[in-house]
Formats: structure tokens, sequence, C-alpha cells
């Protein structure tokens, strides 16, 4: 009689195991448009430039 209320709970257990939901998820890609001008790049070089000098053992 154990041994049969232990396999009906085995069973009922992998069953439901069995019946788990699957979630997934998409994305579609999204597309970004940035557009970087010269001259800030230059005074981020600059900038850089400058801390550098100033705290040379900052790296």
């Amino acid at each position: 009689m154990r041994q049969t209320v232990a396999l009906i709970g085995l069973a009922a257990v992998i069953g439901l195991g069995a019946c788990t939901p699957t979630v997934r998820l998409q994305v579609d890609p999204i597309q970004i448009y940035a557009k970087l001008d010269a001259d800030v790049r230059v005074r981020l070089d600059k900038e850089l430039q400058d801390l550098l000098a100033e705290n040379p053992n900052l790296f």
C-alpha cells in the first residue's frame, strides 16, 4: 500500500514537473543613430590630456 502511494506521488511530481510553463521573450532590434562632432572629440581629447598631465598616477 505504501509503495503504491509513493509511486502515485512520484508520478504526480514528475507529471507536474513536465508541465512547467515556458516563457520566451523576444526583443526586436533597436536602431540608434548618433553623430559625434569632430570638435567635441578634440575637446574631450584635450581635457583628457590635461587631466593626465595633472594626475600622472591616475592609471
